[in-house]
C-alpha cells in the first residue's frame, strides 16, 4: 500500500522497547536520565544527578554506561525507538495521504510534553557531538519520524494526492510546522490538540492564500551537503 520502507523486524512489539530483557537498573538510570537531559543541556547535566534521581550510586551507572555519552545515547536509542513504533503503528492502514499524515501527528501531539521534549533533544544537543555518535544519533531520529513523514508524502506524491514536489523538503516542512504549535504562544492560541491538528493539516495542504493565484513551478533543488542533510534542516 505504498508504505515507508520500514524494516519490521526492527521495530519493537506494540511500539514499545523490548522491556522484558532490559535490566530493571538500567531501566531506573535511563528513565531518570531522560528527566535530567529534558531540563538540562548535555553539557550541564552530570553523572553525579542521574545517579542521584535514580537512587542509586554512581558506580552503578558506570556499570551500566561507561560514560555520560554511552548513558546519552542509549537513551536516545531507547526513546526512539519506542516512538517510531508508535508512530509507524499509527500511519499502518489504507488511507489517503492526509489521512495518514493526521494520524500520525495526532499521536505525536497527544504525548505528554516531556515525551515530546525528548525527540527535539538531537537537534539541541548536536553540536555535544561528533563523528559517527553524532552519525547514528540523527539516523536514529530521521527513522523515528522524518522518513515516516517523508514516506507517506512520497506515497500521496505517487498516488496523485499531494502536488509533484520533493518530498523530503515537504517532511521537513510538515514537521516545522508541527513544531510551532509546540511553543508557548502556539499552547496559548489553540484551546485542544485537535485544534492544533486541524491548523497545521489545513495549513500544508491549502496554504494561507484565500485564493489561489498561478501555480509556481517546481524548481531544481540544488544539491545538499551531507551535513545538511544530516540535521534535516
Amino acid at each position: 500500500m505504498g508504505m515507508p520502507a520500514i524494516d519490521h523486524d526492527s521495530l519493537p512489539a506494540s511500539g514499545a522497547p523490548e522491556a522484558s530483557r532490559e535490566n530493571p537498573t538500567a531501566g531506573r538510570i535511563l528513565a531518570a536520565a531522560a528527566e535530567a537531559f529534558v531540563a538540562g543541556t548535555y553539557a550541564d547535566v552530570t553523572v553525579d544527578q542521574v545517579a542521584e534521581a535514580a537512587e542509586v550510586t554512581k558506580g552503578a551507572v558506570y556499570h551500566h554506561f561507561r560514560t555520560k555519552e554511552a548513558l546519552y545515547v542509549a537513551m536516545i536509542h531507547r526513546d526512539l525507538a519506542r516512538k517510531r513504533g508508535m508512530l509507524f503503528e499509527a500511519i499502518d492502514f489504507e488511507g489517503t495521504s492526509q489521512d495518514r499524515l493526521r494520524a500520525l501527528t495526532g499521536v505525536f501531539l497527544a504525548l505528554p510534553t516531556t515525551e515530546r521534549q525528548l525527540m527535539q533533544l538531537i537537534r539541541r544537543d548536536a553540536n555535544s557531538f561528533s563523528g559517527p555518535v553524532r552519525g547514528e544519533l540523527v539516523r536514529a531520529y530521521q527513522e523515528a519520524l522524518p522518513a515516516l513523514v517523508e514516506g507517506v508524502i512520497r506515497d500521496g506524491i505517487g498516488r496523485g494526492e499531494l502536488v509533484p514536489a520533493d518530498p523530503r523538503l515537504l517532511a521537513w516542512q510538515f514537521i516545522a510546522n508541527v513544531e510551532v504549535l509546540l511553543t508557548p504562544y502556539a499552547e496559548q492560541r489553540f484551546a485542544c490538540d485537535d485544534d492544533k491538528l486541524n491548523h497545521v493539516m489545513s495549513l500544508f495542504l491549502n496554504g494561507c492564500a484565500r485564493m489561489r493565484g498561478p501555480q509556481i513551478q517546481e524548481t531544481q533543488v540544488p544539491q545538499k551537503t551531507k551535513e545538511t542533510e544530516e540535521l534535516g534542516r
